[in-house]
């Protein structure tokens, strides 16, 4: 990319479960080898605010750079603009919908599109159930085109006693798929 640090976008789409948008700002924020770059719906702030009593400029203050979602010509909007991955936390299936039958009608959509077709790695923390037929082919679809979904399912083995623990642990995993290992994220001891 041209220099030391990665640069990674995070989306924050208007689903339930602003809090895994928050947390995974707030792990990469602290690292100093990431570049952080927003882009937060206004669904998104709505359902932050709703869920965390938290502004869009709490969640912007954690990030390096954040976009208008309206701004499509964002550097976001290009693959000539380097990034090394984006995370959607949490994608709404309306955002995941919309990604799969391509319209990139908002730089939301727009950044994952370009994301699949330069072939970076996109993750997906998809909040929805049940799930009908019809997410689920959007689902595989994506998975053919090279996205990584993750749902935030929380892993009960870890004994975790908060449910800020249970977020910590999906959040971690994400973590991981980006090749950003949390220090302190907690692993299944065997």
């Amino acid at each position: 990319m041209g220099n030391c640090r990665m640069r990674i976008v995070v989306g924050v789409s208007g689903a339930s479960g602003a809090i895994y948008g928050l947390r995974l700002l707030e792990k990469l924020r602290r690292r100093e080898d990431v570049e952080l770059h927003l882009i937060l719906t206004r669904a998104g702030e709505q359902t932050l605010y709703l869920e965390t009593g938290k502004q869009a400029a709490d969640l912007k203050a954690l990030a390096h750079c954040t976009y208008p979602v309206e701004n499509i010509g964002a550097p976001l909007a290009s693959g000539s603009f380097l990034t090394d991955g984006m995370v959607i936390a949490p994608c709404s299936v309306h955002t995941m919908s919309a990604i799969d039958a391509g319209i990139t009608d908002n730089l939301l959509t727009r950044a994952a599109d370009v994301t699949l077709k330069e072939r970076r790695k996109l993750i997906l923390m998809v909040r929805e159930t049940p799930l009908h037929l019809g997410h689920l082919r959007s689902m595989a679809a994506l998975a053919e085109m090279g996205a990584i979904l993750a749902p935030p399912v929380p892993a009960f083995y870890l004994g975790a006693q908060t449910i800020l623990e249970l977020v910590d642990q999906s959040v971690d995993r994400v973590l991981d798929l980006l090749g950003l290992a949390a220090p302190d994220a907690r692993r299944w001891p065997g």
